[in-house]
């Protein structure tokens, strides 16, 4: 039953703060303290685009602030209540602050562009803005295994022969050309364990965490290669890549339009009033509420899939059950979830249901 808990208590943090989110910025704009911020603001800057980033940075603020106590406990105090967390207090923080860093370098200067957009380009902001993401968000998988994930973890190259020429195998099969496998020291961090392929072109890479390594077998650490090398051998990559550009459009467009339409519900007149900007946030939370079902719906069919192919390509299905309850068992994951929980949240299908699926 501690799984139980655990994942309900972490589940019931997320959407009590989901919701009080968006209360808060509702409240924000209903109440006028939008324009009063930014008037206050205006002391100090008379350029816009400063303007757009000390208001964004006052809520930021406020928001870490307001919602540090719903962090703390979700995100230090269980984990170590259900000694899942190998972090002290000042090494949680750390990570965080250095987290904040590394969003403040890709934040601020896509920020800059989306007000720019919204600027130039009047009510069709939402498209020169979109692709301006699709280019960062090929830039960052591309240099996110080998600038980004080190900042974090100390990436190092697999000293298990045995180990990497199973994997070699694999991906050879898998159609894939992998230069070197590496793991990385998630136990610095918590107790759960993880693999990953992660990168495109030439920073393609397969990730293990050093819990992996240290808990698994060789056959139980293959099957789980072969459902990540899955992925990619199912075009499981290409087709997310091609259903996020659209998904991520759509949702900008969608945005952009319901903006415009809302602007006079709250007394606004113009669509780049910075005080009015917080209803772009709010729009984006409504949406991305109707489309998480939807996006999870495909992802646990591609989870599915990976098992299969896992299965065939290894002919070690034994191992890869093990493997699955081994891993749900470390992470501290809910075997048997609620239908609705796991048809709304879950990206993966549950444990129960992929060792239903695989004994088939």
């Amino acid at each position: 039953m501690n799984s139980k808990t655990y994942n309900n208590l972490k589940l019931a943090v997320s959407v009590g703060k989901g919701i009080a989110s968006f209360l808060l910025l509702l409240y924000f704009v209903l109440s006028g303290l939008s324009r009063t911020l930014l008037l206050l603001l205006a002391n100090y800057s008379s350029n816009n685009y400063i303007l757009f980033l000390l208001f964004i940075g006052v809520l930021g603020i406020a928001s870490g602030i307001i919602f540090a106590p719903l962090n703390y406990y979700s995100g230090f105090y269980l984990e170590h209540k259900y000694n899942l967390s190998n972090q002290t207090f000042l090494a949680w923080i750390w990570e965080d602050v250095k987290g904040l860093l590394v969003s403040l370098v890709i934040g601020v200067p896509l920020l800059l562009l989306f007000y720019y957009s919204l600027n130039r380009f009047g009510a069709s902001w939402w498209l020169p803005f979109a692709i301006i993401i699709f280019v960062i968000s090929v830039l960052l998988a591309r240099v996110a295994p080998i600038v980004i994930l080190p900042l974090f973890y100390k990436v190092t190259p697999i000293e298990d022969d045995d180990l990497k020429s199973r994997i070699s195998i694999l991906a050879k099969d898998a159609g894939i050309k992998v230069e070197n496998v590496y793991k990385f020291n998630m136990s610095k961090n918590t107790k759960k364990a993880n693999a990953a392929f992660t990168g495109i072109g030439k920073s393609k890479r397969i990730i293990l965490g050093d819990t992996l390594l240290d808990k698994f077998s060789g056959d139980e650490i293959e099957t789980v290669i072969a459902h990540e090398l899955g992925h990619y051998k199912m075009k499981h990559i290409i087709k997310n890549i091609i259903i996020g550009t659209a998904s991520s459009f759509l949702t900008l467009f969608l945005i952009a339009f319901f903006y415009d339409k809302s602007l006079g519900w709250f007394n606004f007149t113009s669509r780049i009033d910075i005080s009015a900007l917080p209803l772009l946030s709010l729009w984006a939370m409504v949406i991305g509420l109707i489309f998480t079902p939807l996006t999870n719906l495909l992802s646990r069919k591609y989870e599915y899939e990976a098992d299969g192919y896992s299965v065939s390509a290894t002919g070690k299905s034994a191992h890869f059950i093990a493997a699955l309850e081994k891993l749900n068992e470390q992470n501290l994951g809910d075997k048997d979830p609620h239908p609705f929980v796991e048809w709304f949240f879950y990206s993966h299908p549950s444990i129960k249901k992929r060792i239903a699926a695989i004994n088939k």
